[in-house]
């Protein structure tokens, strides 16, 4: 959904509320930059989750009915929410499947895109609440053929589910 920063009304909302600064040399929003300064002023996240939250849901509630409509349907719709539990959000989807890791392991992968892990982490609920909310959790601390199987074995349990059934609401 990255793609909702070349919108222009968007674009237009994030320069009034954060400045210029946040505009890469070819007018496009610099998302790191946009981070930064969001994370930097007071109601900043919030004020960019209220701009794009409405927009990503009506994007997928789209896209669901999008899928719905092909014949077949697709034996299985996924959705990646990374704010799911915090957005309070799980209720619009059948099941809420968590992928976490141990703190040092998300802190290494947090580090390695250049963010700020403490700054990230402490806008998240913790992973213990979001794996309790779950209804499937995987600690992704192995190797790739163990996530693999894993998705895998969610795959067999969840596919064949009617996507055609109507979304439930928050």
């Amino acid at each position: 959904m990255h793609d909702l920063y070349g919108d222009p009304d968007v674009v237009r909302a994030v320069v009034e509320r954060f400045g210029p600064e946040v505009l890469a040399a070819g007018g496009e929003v610099d998302r790191a930059a946009l981070g930064a300064r969001a994370f930097a002023q007071e109601g900043g996240i919030a004020y960019l989750e209220g701009l794009l939250h409405p927009r990503i849901e009506g994007r997928r509630r789209a896209w669901v009915a999008e899928q719905a409509a092909r014949r077949p349907p697709p034996p299985l719709l996924v959705c990646e929410v990374p704010l799911l539990f915090e957005a309070g959000a799980e209720g619009g989807f059948d099941a809420a499947l968590l992928v976490t890791a141990p703190a040092d392991v998300r802190r290494r992968r947090v580090e390695a895109r250049g963010q700020d892990f403490d700054q990230r982490s402490a806008r998240q609920l913790p992973e213990e609440e979001k794996a309790a909310r779950a209804d499937r959790v995987l600690v992704n601390d192995a190797g790739l053929d163990d996530l693999r199987a894993w998705v895998a074995a969610r795959f067999a349990e969840y596919a064949g589910r009617p996507c055609d059934a109507p979304i439930r609401d928050h």
